[in-house]
């Protein structure tokens, strides 16, 4: 599978995954795909000739980049997989991966809600491949960041590159794709990823704010502020966002709440979920779409 969508899009590995992802603890008696070789998630691309950079009018959505830098340590940053929560991603993900039947999972959310590092927890537990749509993009167009490329072709510039890399995507299998926070506003890019399973990680705008206030938010070309305190400009610039976005988001078959998790939890702070308990609480909600 992996061979046919490298082929596809035109990718190449970028490095070899032992040197990304550590090896389990045999002792523990894990599943043969925790004992496979690792598999790079993070894939270099040259989409020249099958993502050509396009352009076309204006779109009405709006841009955000997804990684969220500040969280906490996950699965795939640990030495050994020996904490309970780290069993029972495992034992879920063993038993839902066989009723995925190999479709694509889409991760979509506001900027700084972690998508990424969802995204590659869920990638390795379900022994999928990872893509961020927004690398994908940067590659595509010669390695020029988001931020660029808002700034030297516009935002419908990036729009028409993004749906154009959704496209692509779709039509393969066993993937778990980050999306941009602003893919959700173009249709046409729900029903690319509505051939997969799109999952929102609903994240609260305060945490949000807290959480790219203190990781910086210069290479996110819609959170440019003037001068003042940095969280209010950024809580005022992400409720605009939400404003135009929420009712997108809405569109994706599966929601993953911070709060709800946090509730569950017993913590009254959503910035005490830490990324594999969001990872579990997306695997059970995928089940629970699944069985409808």
């Amino acid at each position: 599978m992996e061979a046919k969508l490298l082929q596809s899009l035109h990718l190449t590995t970028w490095t070899g995954s032992d040197s990304v992802f550590p090896k389990p603890n045999n002792s523990m008696g894990l599943s043969t795909r925790f004992e496979r070789k690792r598999r790079v998630n993070m894939l270099k691309c040259n989409l020249v000739q099958t993502v050509k950079p396009v352009t076309g009018r204006r779109a009405s959505g709006l841009k955000v980049s997804c990684a969220s830098q500040n969280s906490p340590a996950s699965v795939l940053e640990s030495e050994t997989f020996t904490t309970e929560e780290d069993l029972v991603l495992k034992k879920k993900s063993e038993e839902i991966e066989p009723c995925l039947s190999g479709r694509c999972i889409y991760l979509v959310g506001m900027m700084g809600s972690g998508k990424t590092t969802i995204g590659q927890i869920l990638a390795e537990v379900l022994g999928y491949s990872f893509f961020d749509s927004d690398k994908l993009i940067e590659l595509s167009v010669g390695g020029t960041t988001v931020a660029d490329i808002f700034k030297l072709h516009g935002e419908a510039f990036f729009r028409d590159n993004e749906t154009e890399v959704l496209h692509k995507l779709s039509t393969m299998h066993r993937l778990v794709i980050s999306t941009g926070g602003g893919a959700v506003v173009r249709p046409i890019n729900w029903k690319y990823m509505h051939k997969g399973i799109s999952v929102f990680i609903d994240v609260p705008l305060d945490a949000l704010a807290q959480r790219l206030t203190a990781v910086g938010t210069a290479s996110r070309p819609l959170l440019h502020h003037e001068s003042g305190d940095a969280y209010t400009q950024t809580l005022k610039k992400l409720s605009k966002l939400w404003e135009v976005r929420s009712e997108a988001y809405s569109n994706a078959q599966v929601r993953v709440s911070l709060e709800r998790i946090a509730a569950k939890l017993g913590h009254g702070d959503v910035c005490c979920v830490n990324p594999t308990q969001i990872a579990i609480e997306a695997l059970i909600q995928i089940e629970d779409y699944l069985k409808k």
